[in-house]
């Protein structure tokens, strides 16, 4: 008897990888193979009006297979990876209870982290967000990131001092990746159990970085021909984002593409420029979230181009069709 026969946890499919990878095409085709509902683990696809930029599955797509966790936030609010993993694994656990499979894609690595890990009390260490942080203190000055930690956190900035570069950044850092203060990590002590699935982890990887790099820039022309533009000034219209007082810092607006959209919009790059930018930013949050995917050891990769068979027979080897609802 194999160890599977012996484990009667639900199962979950969890394709990761970086973006333009290939997911959302073979979460829709595996997902309507196994009667499966697709769940996304996208920080980008949360939000309303993000869609062209995001990639977000199309209306058709999502007409095709049922998908869940997205659009349930407005771009000015916030949604942490504790919000996530609640929300997700009531997804999961809803979706398991119809006889269904979930199949889980995405690239955002925190989320993931927190629906599969569990989440500790405090999000772990984000290079990125890390370095972005150094660079704003570099041009304005540690004395006013401390003024945003005050107007987000006051009372943690009432026991950080204004030249405790360390402190700061950490506590900013805490605030943009998750959407929660330390205070009020520290104040409610969240965390999350390990997700109670029995999971096939596959990363969509091209071996060929240099593909990757094509699959990304042709994306974002395409993108650009598809609206973008549009669809970030609509964003701009929106009352509640423009009376933000600061909404380059609000997560939605972190996402990828919008941020240079944005700037471009107010003048501060031209068309080139913006193109360029974006697609430049695309390849380092692939290169990050390859990053942290390498550190999935339990995690199997797959160039989704040219082992498509392979990865088959890695879903028939861990559902076989007999077993399949």
């Amino acid at each position: 008897m194999t160890i599977e026969h012996l484990d009667h946890r639900p199962v979950a499919i969890a394709l990761m990888g970086p973006t333009a990878s290939g997911k959302t095409a073979l979460a829709l085709d595996w997902a309507e193979q196994l009667g499966g509902e697709i769940v996304s683990v996208d920080s980008a696809l949360v939000y309303r009006g993000l869609d062209i930029g995001s990639a977000k599955p199309t209306a058709a797509e999502q007409r095709r297979v049922p998908h869940h966790l997205i659009d349930v936030r407005d771009p000015w609010q916030p949604y942490s990876a504790a919000e996530f993993a609640q929300d997700a694994r009531r997804a999961l656990d809803d979706i398991a209870a119809r006889g269904r499979v979930p199949v889980l894609a995405g690239g955002t690595g925190l989320y993931f982290h927190a629906l599969l890990h569990g989440l500790s009390p405090m999000p772990e260490a984000d290079p990125g967000m890390r370095a972005r942080l150094e660079a704003e203190a570099a041009e304005r000055g540690w004395a006013a990131l401390h003024a945003e930690l005050a107007a987000v956190d006051p009372e943690a900035a009432k026991r950080i001092h204004a030249t405790d570069a360390q402190r700061i950044q950490r506590g900013l850092e805490v605030y943009r990746v998750s959407g929660r203060t330390i205070t009020d990590w520290r104040r409610e002590g969240l965390s999350t159990p390990r997700l109670p699935f029995r999971v096939l982890k596959l990363v969509l990887a091209p071996v060929d970085r240099a593909e990757l790099h094509a699959r990304i820039e042709q994306r974002f022309d395409t993108m650009l021909a598809s609206g973008f533009l549009d669809e970030v000034r609509a964003l701009r219209a929106l009352p509640q984002l423009k009376a933000h007082p600061a909404p380059l810092e609000l997560p939605a607006l972190r996402a990828v593409g919008y941020r240079q959209a944005w700037e471009h919009l107010d003048g501060r790059a031209n068309a080139a420029e913006f193109r360029d930018r974006g697609v430049f930013a695309t390849r380092q949050l692939a290169k990050r979230q390859l990053t942290w995917l390498r550190g999935e050891l339990d995690s199997r990769w797959f160039d989704p181009a040219t082992q498509r068979e392979a990865l088959d027979q890695a879903l028939a080897m861990f559902l076989p069709p007999a077993r399949r609802p």
